[in-house]
């Protein structure tokens, strides 16, 4: 079983990030398991408010005291909404990655996307797999 938070009401990316749908709603962030091996974040960089972001493709930056990595869309969409708490407050994503760490709030414009993704299971079975 994999020692890392793997909410079911969340969908996965094989680069770590997760969607979840709320309503209307659907928010974006980087998983349990990419904050760990991130360690401290210190830095995010968000796109703006009214960017159309493709799947698969870089849409911002996460810095910590380990790395500069890249944020990958998990679908495409437009960019309704940033976590703007974030610019002063990035350590929330290492507290609460999947709730008030959120990354982005997006409008998808292609549901089939979402069948692409990895559920709780899934992803659990890919973080085994890369850590084998």
């Amino acid at each position: 079983m994999s020692e890392y938070s793997i909410p079911d009401d969340s969908l996965y990316t094989k680069h770590d990030e997760w969607l979840r749908v709320d309503g209307n709603i659907t928010f974006v962030g980087i998983t349990d398991y990419a904050q760990q091996q991130l360690g401290d974040i210190v830095f995010v960089e968000l796109p703006a408010v009214g960017t159309t972001i493709q799947m698969d493709e870089t849409y911002g930056v996460i810095e910590s005291v380990k790395a500069v990595s890249d944020l990958y869309a998990p679908v495409t969409g437009e960019v309704i909404a940033i976590n703007s708490e974030l610019a002063d407050n990035p350590e929330r994503i290492n507290e609460d990655c999947y709730g008030d760490g959120w990354l982005i709030q997006i409008d998808p414009s292609q549901d089939d996307e979402r069948d692409e993704l990895l559920d709780h299971n899934d992803y659990a079975k890919h973080l085994e797999e890369r850590d084998a």
